[in-house]
């Protein structure tokens, strides 16, 4: 009895051994499945030949929640099978700038305030767009802001500040990019650089220098519709630059204009081709009528900036192993909240589709003539009605009829209007308006209460923004990560090292 009992003993040591081993191996496996995901992507999934990158600048998670609101549907880069939330921190500063964050998502490295293209120590950082280009890939960068502002020039400029613009500009020849597409340039010939500093070396003509270089340089919608991939690479131009070099707001934008889906369609029939191509489309004016606490003109251009994300979507399906989309933001503006105390629980999107101008027609166009002639504010009340909707007379219950204490903001801002402008505006008048024209800025909030939206700033904050991706790799985009992580997984998805790679320059 006593052998048989050391007998059953061991074989139960045996058997608890074994299962103690199996559980083992199962671990070793989990684990080996947890870490596995980025080698496989890396090694088994196809590798990405056609790279759409849309950044929608000052799009955070409540601009887009927002834009789904006012249009009564799903985004498009809402329903894409890979989301992600992301971190957007400078180096240098818990909220981030463009220029810092725009070079973080294209090297893939930290930076700070104002550096383009280069790392801390101001060393020059290869972008995933130049890797894509040394590859043997077409490039294309589009912007709705000029196309040397500080997110398109991230991916070709290397210099210690985004205000470098004439140095940007030669940098945009010089990279040999094939496609430029939206607003303008700030200052190719050197002629602001020259206004500040009389004694400041200029580079010379950078236009000049484009078509030295085989640019083909285009500035009205007849010619950019006639462009053909024969024409080979392309400076693309918008007719109108509305502010500081930028394409008009979506909101004030007519058919003369080209729009942010054309210039994307545009640049994919000329990018096209057997080695593949990397295309950047920012979205820059939501951040800039965030800046201005302008809902209406802000999810207009996101809708519009959505509707670009489409296009890649369409040639997408051509090429469904192939391409990789990845959208995202830079970082979010305004601190826009979706909710607001006057309106409790309730929203009313609707009433942003009763402004006919942004913020900026109405400042640059309208306001203007109106102050030219010695209006009054009650001759300023037809065009407050005609362009925002706001009205002065009505029933009780109207939801757009202004309340009393509106109107004596809408008096004290007009007063403020014509006393001058608020460039230099610190305080109580900086809360109130910014540094945008006080009757526009406080038009703006107003019809933006009464859809039930608020903002806390004039600047950008330091919430994370979401990542949307489909295609080749899109798995490497789920979860939660930070902003440098966007450009490694891009350069993974396209079988590039995602390691810092910095440029040799030679003296």
């Amino acid at each position: 009895m006593r052998k048989q009992a050391r007998n059953f003993t061991l074989a139960l040591l045996v058997a608890l051994a074994a299962m103690l081993a199996l559980s083992a191996c199962k671990q070793e496996e989990k684990k080996a499945e947890a870490e596995a995901p980025v080698a496989v992507a890396t090694a088994e999934a196809p590798k990405a030949k056609y790279v759409f990158f849309f950044i929608g600048d000052g799009m955070g998670l409540p601009q887009r929640a927002a834009t789904t609101q006012y249009l009564g549907r799903s985004l498009v880069m809402d329903g894409f099978p890979a989301q992600g939330i992301t971190t957007t921190s400078a180096a240098n500063r818990f909220i981030t700038g463009s220029a810092a964050s725009a070079t973080a998502l294209c090297t893939g490295v930290k930076t700070n305030i104002n550096y383009i293209g280069v790392d801390p120590d101001l060393k020059p950082l290869k972008t995933v767009a130049e890797m894509a280009r040394d590859k043997g890939m077409k490039v294309g960068i589009i912007s709705s802001v000029s196309i040397d502002h500080a997110t398109p020039a991230a991916f070709y400029a290397h210099v210690k500040t985004r205000k470098m613009y004439h140095e940007i500009d030669h940098a945009l020849v010089a990279s040999g990019f094939d496609f430029f597409g939206g607003g303008g340039l700030k200052d190719p010939d050197g002629a602001k650089k020259r206004k500040k500093d009389p004694e400041a070396p200029i580079l010379g003509d950078a236009l000049q220098k484009a078509a030295e270089s085989g640019y083909k340089y285009v500035n009205d919608k007849a010619s950019f519709e006639a462009l053909t991939p024969a024409d080979g690479k392309v400076i693309a131009v918008n007719a109108w630059l509305q502010d500081d070099e930028a394409m008009p707001y979506s909101l004030d934008q007519s058919e003369s204009d080209i729009t942010l889906p054309e210039f994307t369609k545009k640049a994919v029939e000329m990018l096209d081709n057997d080695k593949g191509f990397f295309l950047m489309v920012e979205g820059g004016k939501i951040d800039w009528a965030c800046h201005a606490n302008d809902a209406a003109a802000a999810v207009t251009n996101n809708a519009a900036f959505d509707d670009a994300v489409r296009v890649a979507v369409d040639f997408a399906k051509q090429h469904p192993d192939e391409t990789l989309i990845v959208v995202t933001g830079d970082h979010e503006c305004g601190g826009l909240t979706l909710g607001f105390a006057g309106t409790h629980y309730e929203s009313y999107f609707d009433v942003l589709g009763k402004q006919e101008v942004s913020f900026q027609k109405f400042t640059d166009e309208i306001l203007p003539a109106l102050k030219a002639s010695g209006a009054d504010f009650e001759a300023v009340k037809p065009a407050i009605t005609e362009n925002f909707g706001l009205r002065f007379e009505g029933d009780a219950g109207d939801h757009m009829l202004l309340a009393d204490y509106e109107v004596a903001m809408l008096q004290e801002a007009y007063a403020r209007s014509l006393a001058g402008d608020t460039e230099k505006a610190e305080g109580d008048e900086y809360l109130l308006y910014g540094e945008y024209d006080p009757l526009s800025v406080t038009l703006t909030h107003l019809l933006n209460r009464k859809a039930g939206l608020g903002w806390t700033s004039y600047k950008h904050t330091g919430v994370p923004v979401s990542t949307s991706a489909m295609g080749a790799g899109q798995e490497l985009f789920n979860g939660f990560y930070d902003n440098t992580d966007v450009a490694k997984k891009i350069m993974r998805s396209m079988g590039l090292p995602d390691q810092p790679q910095y440029l040799v320059v030679s003296n």
